[in-house]
């Protein structure tokens, strides 16, 4: 594979820091140019960042010393620079469309971690595991935006990092009819520690604005199909979920009820997660777990605080399945926020979307 040259459009905030750790040493992707707001602009990443890094590892030694440009001043200076961007801004919904809309038509392809263009009807909202074919979706945006290498791709939310990989691999034989949901979510996913949401110690918040809509809808485009140019939504499984957020730093749990039209047996449930693997795993992306969908046995398993780091980050930790007196079964799975659900999914999508040669 060929190297990127890449750009970290919100290079300062909580994710664009994780982008700069998870890209320090990748084997395809060099980091070549950091953006983020006008106040940060002008000065050194070290500088810009200061006293508000939050990552357990040191800020890359090859990053400190670039120089931060403007995220939206500075996109024809950003253009030359790198071959796409990933994008985690902390804008309003409408500038950070009409951002990356900008980046695509300079011709500079966003993978973004933002939330602003999942509804858009051509922008595919990819998880490599489970929607690679999404991708078809691009040739039509770029018709739309009159760009011949620019387009952008989104992430989902983190919250779904869990639990739809695990319903996934069961809607083919099984048919998953409906689930209900509820996520208990770390810190790190509003972009604090405890040192900067101090009210969160001994306490349990039980709302997170927009996240119950997104946990309920986001999986039906990801489950969607590619027709007539758009994306069209899947219309099962049903969905309801409660988000919660809880005194964790990283890694978001989620309790799951399912019911399938056709309930399988729990030693069938378990194989087919065992045996699960996506396009990441056949084509052995840098960033792909090696095992997907991880069981186990233990009653008190998973934790989140022993099971986010699994694989570096990047694999679905399941445990407690057992049938149900309302619905078939319920369990309960664990995934890393900020890394499977944030930056290093981003990567992992930027890996597939440079293996189908999108970035050419």
């Amino acid at each position: 594979m060929k190297q990127f040259n890449v750009g970290i459009v919100g290079a300062t905030g909580m994710v664009g820091q994780r982008f700069a750790v998870l890209l320090e040493n990748h084997p395809w992707f060099k980091v070549t140019a950091l953006a983020a707001s006008p106040r940060s602009a002008g000065k050194t990443y070290a500088e810009a960042v200061g006293s508000r890094w939050a990552m357990g590892s040191p800020m890359p030694e090859s990053m400190k010393n670039l120089i931060v440009l403007d995220a939206t001043a500075d996109i024809k200076k950003i253009a030359p620079l790198v071959d796409f961007v990933f994008c985690a801004v902390d804008m309003k919904k409408n500038e950070i469309r009409d951002l990356e809309e900008r980046y695509a038509k300079e011709e500079i392809p966003v993978v973004s971690n933002n939330s602003a263009h999942r509804n858009t009807p051509d922008v595919p909202m990819l998880f490599p595991e489970i929607n690679p074919e999404h991708t078809e979706i691009i040739k039509h945006q770029r018709e739309r935006l009159g760009t011949k290498r620019g387009f952008i791709s989104v992430k989902s939310n983190c919250s779904l990092q869990s639990y739809v990989p695990a319903l996934h691999p069961l809607m083919e034989d099984f048919g998953v009819e409906k689930s209900l949901v509820c996520t208990y979510q770390a810190i790190s996913g509003a972009g604090k520690t405890f040192e900067t949401m101090p009210e969160i110690v001994d306490n349990i918040i039980p709302f997170i604005g927009g996240e119950e809509e997104k946990s309920e809808q986001e999986p039906l485009k990801i489950w969607g199909k590619v027709e007539n140019g758009v994306i069209v939504n899947a219309q099962k499984p049903s969905f309801t979920a409660q988000c919660y957020r809880v005194p964790v730093a990283d890694g978001h749990m989620a309790a799951v009820w399912v019911s399938f039209n056709k309930k399988p047996s729990k030693e069938e449930i378990l194989k087919v997660w065992r045996e699960y693997k996506g396009v990441p795993q056949e084509l052995n992306l840098p960033s792909a777990p090696k095992q997907f969908l991880n069981y186990f046995e233990e009653d008190n398993r998973p934790q989140t605080k022993l099971e986010r780091d699994l694989e570096k980050g990047m694999a679905v930790s399941l445990g407690r399945l057992r049938e149900d007196s309302q619905y078939d079964y319920k369990f309960v799975c664990v995934s890393h926020n900020t890394i499977r659900g944030a930056a290093g999914g981003a990567v992992l999508t930027a890996e597939l979307l440079a293996a189908k040669g999108f970035f050419d």
